[in-house]
């Protein structure tokens, strides 16, 4: 990244922690209960689950594509972890047959990509459906419910008094920052978004890096269903609706350009705490979901616009 480029993106990753900063400091002017040690964690496990669904987004979207079929994903992994945790699968096999799923999913969604010369787009929006469906006649429709404590620590439990969800959520960002920043795949990732074909001229393995992103957000998807199963001791087939707009809107609101080869999963963190943030407050100021989905939608726009005014057109 060019010195340019960089102040701009930290600058503009700068400005989005001050507007969070700026967001809970008029929360706690409105209602002295968002201000509270046990509502701020409340707001980092509610937050978990997105933050870690939007990191496999960010690196999608860096490498120039889209991955729709996330919140499905949750869905589909989530009921196979559920089943076979009812039918007494051991804990540690019933997780791996539920992040093999996503992972299995997410391959397909980057091979009809690649391979098959869909556009991101299409493909995402077809496994969507396929992956809903998937669940739906899984579970014949009914949620799978039910489980022991030992997978209910997921949830319940803590390491050093930090919730587990928020412990997986740190664990995960601090890998993915690594990979991003520190690993030849991380920069293909940069290189494939800023410009494919000279990425390509370049020798990177083009197609290769896209199929594994898309497998990397699948297998994050999972994970992110295995977090909810255990919180709500249920799996539901209709569990994720709506879960891959709160994911896009994180990764955008925290910097990560549309246009591919811009982000970082620092700036996707603060932009899922800001999701989390603004609805956590507005639950508490007893607003309407209704308009709470007016709000959120209303900031999605101006992180798009926003997205756009700083990225500069490529010539």
């Amino acid at each position: 990244m060019k010195p340019r480029e960089f102040l701009a993106h930290s600058g503009r990753q700068f400005g989005t922690l001050v507007g969070l900063f700026a967001l809970c400091a008029v929360l706690w002017a409105l209602t002295p209960h968002f201000l509270t040690v046990s509502n701020l964690l409340n707001v980092a496990q509610q937050t978990s689950i997105n933050a870690v669904i939007a990191v496999g987004l960010t690196f999608v979207i860096i490498s120039g594509g889209i991955d729709l079929s996330v919140g499905s994903l949750v869905a589909f992994s989530g009921v196979v972890t559920a089943s076979l945790l009812q039918r007494a699968v051991p804990v540690p096999l019933a997780l791996l047959a539920g992040l093999v799923t996503g992972l299995a999913c997410g391959l397909v969604n980057g091979l009809l990509i690649t391979y098959g010369r869909l556009p991101p787009f299409i493909a995402t929006l077809g496994l969507m459906s396929v992956a809903r469906g998937g669940a739906l006649l899984y579970t014949d429709g009914r949620p799978v419910s039910g489980f022991d404590e030992e997978f209910r620590w997921l949830a319940t439990g803590e390491v050093l008094r930090v919730p587990v969800p928020v412990v997986i959520m740190i664990v995960v960002y601090v890998i993915a920052h690594f990979v991003l920043r520190r690993t030849p795949f991380g920069r293909y990732l940069f290189a494939i978004g800023g410009n494919e074909e000279a990425a390509l001229l370049s020798g990177v393995r083009v197609r290769l890096h896209k199929t594994v992103v898309y497998g990397v957000c699948g297998l994050l998807s999972a994970l992110a269903a295995v977090m909810l199963t255990a919180r709500l001791n249920s799996a539901q087939p209709i569990a994720g609706i709506n879960y891959e707009l709160d994911a896009i809107a994180a990764t955008v609101i925290g910097g990560t350009s549309l246009l591919g080869g811009q982000g970082s999963v620092v700036g996707t963190l603060i932009g899922a705490l800001i999701m989390g943030v603004l609805r956590n407050g507005l639950n508490l100021l007893g607003v309407s979901s209704f308009i709470q989905q007016v709000v959120i939608g209303a900031v999605i726009i101006l992180a798009v616009l926003l997205d756009t005014a700083f990225k500069r057109p490529k010539r």
